[in-house]
This record gives C-alpha cells, structure tokens and sequence, in this order.
C-alpha cells in the first residue's frame, strides 16, 4: 500500500509496511504491552514513533488525546486508531484483536488455575502477596494522576468533591464522571483560566518525530477523511456485532440469568467508563461486588493482580469478575464451562464498543483539535478520576488490612469503617514494605509485584497454608 504522501516525502525514509508486516509489529507491540496505560502508551510510541516512524509526535499526541476522551482503555483504541490510519479498517481490527489476544488468553488460564485452585494453600500464598503490591500501585496511581491533573484549586475542588460522593454517598461513577465533564465544558467555553490549563498528554516519548518525516507523513490518507456515509455503515455493522448477542441472551435466557446480567453491565459499563483503568475498577467494584455480589472484594485485587502481570489493557480484568460471576452460577453447564462462556462474553462486549467509538470517531478527529471546551471537559473529568482512584484505594485497603467492617452512621452518612483490632498484621507489614518500594524506591510495579509475590509465597510456606 502507498499514498501521495508517502511517495512525495522522498525515498530517503522508511517503506510503507505492508500489511502482514504491520501485523508483526503490532504483535510485537501486543507482548511488551505490561504496566498499564502509561506503561503501553510509551511502548507503542518507542516502537510506532521512534522506531517505526510510521507516524509523527503530533499525530500521535492527536490520536491519543481523542483516545482519551473516550470510554474503554485508551492504550488499546490508540493501537485500533494508527492500525486504521496505516491500512484501513482491516488494519484497525487487527491491531485492536492483537493488543487484547495476548491478556486475554492468559487471564483466561489464570481463571481456570484460580476456580480449580484457589483453595490450595500456594494459590492463597501468591495471591495473598499480589494484594499488597496491587493496593501499593493503586496509591501510586492517585499520585501519578494527581499530580497531571491537579493543577490547581478547582481542579482539586473537583477530585474532593468526587471521592466525597462516590465514598460517602455513594454516587454512581458514570453520575460523576457527566457531572465533572458538563462542568470543565463550561468552564471551558466560558474561559474561566482553571478550566484551561489542559486536559490531554504532553510529551510521550524521549525521540520527537515530526509528521512530515513520518511514513505518513503530514497529509491525510484518503480513507481518513470524513465521509459520514461510511461513519454511519461501520456504526451499523458494530451496534449489530455489539448488540445482537446481548439482545438474543435476553430473548432465549431472560434478564434474570447470569449471562444476560454479564452482557448488559459490561455493555453498559463500555459506554461510561471514562478516567482510565483504574477509574473502570472502581465502577466495577462498586456493582460487581456490592451489586451483583459475583466475587468478593479480594477477588477483585486478585483479578486485578492478574491484569497487571500480564500482556494487555488492564481492564482485562473484567474477564476475570466475568468468569467468576459465571462459574458460580452455572446452571445446567459445568461451572468451568460455563465460566470460559462468561469471560468470553464479557470480553466480546467490553472491546467491540472500543473499534465502534474508533471507526466512527477517528476521520472526525480534525474537528476536535485545538477545542478548548472539550479540552477542560477532559482536564475536569480527569481531576474527578483522582477522587474515584482515591475511593478505589481506601475501599481495598480497607478489606484487605482488615477483616471485620461494621457500619458507622453519622450525619445522615453511611459508611464502614474498620474493627483496628482485626488488622491483618502480615497483610499489613507486606503492605507497608510495597509502599516504601514504589514511593522510596522508586522501584517498577512488576520487580515489587513478583517481590511480593514470593514473599506471600515464603510466608504460606512458613505458616504452613493448606
């Protein structure tokens, strides 16, 4: 495949990939995809940007920061974006489905290995040392994005007044995260100085690559200009792929089957989960647990323990509530049948929304460049997702320090609070030592989580686990 563009930049550059080559590297990019948004963000740009150069730096900071306005992990509808940009919409799907395969194949082995073993004494062991070291990257988190997004007063305001409602009142996070966005919008169309501080990334990487000595370079390919035509065909075909499964396990199965529940809140948490990975966790938590009672709150760190040692966005995890939530109510199906169904399922209708929002969205992309209301729309919802992480943080520390919780009421407030004298003493003291790892240390979240890992291990084998 060639465009103008290309053959005008000069034979100097690098060769337009072919198709089964973009496929070798967007597999490449799909293995070395550990470490969360910010982790596989900086891979795709050391290898698409710097190394590659199919693109450059400001077209990759355009692409991202559409991404980021989206719901769904940004990391993976970024790959769909340039893999659309380079070869069209084959080229999309193949770099989407290559970003997910990887995560998805594992978590579901890792699923298997947890129904069938959990209750084996290593299993506990390792999972018991995941806990510490995944509540020790989710506070780094809140101070990663706290410190990006909190850039001043009313930014904070935000953060406050967003771990205030969803801690204490309870507030549903899709609730939050419209409210925080209608508000940075006007405060962006008003021009109100705290709402135009940014909202979008910076600087990505260390090598800066400039469009025009890109293998695109700096004009448009054909197929991504706008044609809404085309916009409103892939709609249709993706609503189709999207929604046809979840209506037929409505009609054949009925609202009240574990499936159809699985279809309709992982559809429904596709369209709201904006704020990023750790945001999703938060919302899903908050129903899968409290809600639908699918897992426990401990299940939900080892699931999320799983996602953050393997290839893939980390909202894989959903994979992992959904098998759960199907192994335990099977009905006529064996559980571990019925759990590979369920985290099928959840898969199939968390990433087919993300390819819908890319096709649709990318050729309009041009018109959101330099919009300065959905610009502090961004900022102002990101400023909120440091309050729901922040809720996200206590919520797992609180059940994984401590074993009893009893219920406080207190100015017309409903909230738990911990029993001091059920602390987990080992669970606190593994804690601690993953806390001073990543914040004094400074040291990577996958040396802390196979540190804590073994050490959780060592101790099973100390106290003689079953």
């Amino acid at each position: 495949m060639t465009t103008p563009a290309v053959e005008d930049a000069g034979a100097a550059g690098p060769a337009y990939p072919t198709f089964g080559e973009a496929m070798g590297v967007w597999a490449r990019v799909a293995a070395l995809s550990f470490g969360g948004p910010a982790g596989q963000i900086a891979v795709m740009h050391r290898i698409i940007v710097e190394e590659k150069r199919w693109i450059g730096e400001a077209r990759f900071l355009q692409a991202l920061n559409y991404c980021t306005l989206l719901p769904g992990p940004e990391a993976q509808q970024l790959a769909i974006y340039i893999g659309w940009l380079m070869h069209k919409t084959k080229g999309g799907l193949v770099a989407g489905s290559l970003f997910v395969l990887p995560g998805f194949i594992a978590i579901m082995v890792l699923s298997w290995i947890y129904a069938g073993l959990g209750n084996v004494g290593a299993i506990q062991a390792l999972f018991f040392g995941l806990k510490a070291a995944v509540l020790a990257i989710v506070l780094e988190a809140v101070v990663r994005v706290g410190r990006r997004a909190l850039k001043n007063t009313t930014m904070m305001a935000i953060a406050a007044a967003a771990f205030v409602a969803i801690f204490f009142y309870d507030a549903p996070f899709p609730l939050i995260i419209l409210a925080a966005g209608l508000i940075g919008f006007g405060g962006g169309r008003a021009g109100i100085p705290a709402f135009l501080a940014g909202g979008g990334h910076g600087k990505v990487g260390d090598k800066q690559i400039a469009d025009a000595d890109s293998v695109l370079g700096e004009v448009t390919p054909a197929h991504a200009r706008p044609s809404l035509r085309w916009s409103l065909c892939i709609t249709g075909a993706f609503l189709l792929l999207w929604l046809v499964p979840v209506a037929g396990l409505l009609v054949v199965l009925g609202d009240d089957n574990v499936f159809s529940k699985i279809a309709i809140f992982f559809s429904e948490m596709a369209i709201v989960t904006f704020g990023g990975a750790y945001a999703v966790l938060a919302y899903v938590a908050q129903q899968a647990v409290d809600h639908y009672g699918w897992l426990r709150p401990g299940e939900m760190l080892d699931g999320l323990g799983m996602a953050e040692t393997t290839p893939g966005p980390l909202i894989m995890v959903t994979q992992f509530v959904g098998f759960l939530a199907a192994f335990r109510e099977p009905g006529a199906l064996h559980p571990m049948i019925a759990g590979t169904l369920g985290g099928i399922l959840t898969t199939w209708v968390t990433f087919t929304p993300c390819f819908l929002w890319i096709f649709f969205g990318a050729p309009f992309v041009e018109a959101l460049r330099g919009n300065k209301a959905l610009s502090s729309a961004l900022g102002a919802i990101t400023a909120a997702v440091v309050g729901v992480i922040l809720n996200l943080a206590i919520w797992f520390a609180l059940h994984v320090l401590f074993a009893e919780l009893v219920p406080m009421h207190w100015l017309g407030l409903s909230v738990e609070v911990p029993v001091l004298a059920s602390v987990n003493q080992p669970s606190l003291i593994l804690t601690t030592g993953a806390v001073i790892a990543v914040f004094l240390f400074k040291s990577g979240m996958i040396p802390v989580l196979i540190a804590c890992s073994l050490a959780g291990v060592a101790y099973g084998l100390a106290v003689g686990l079953p």
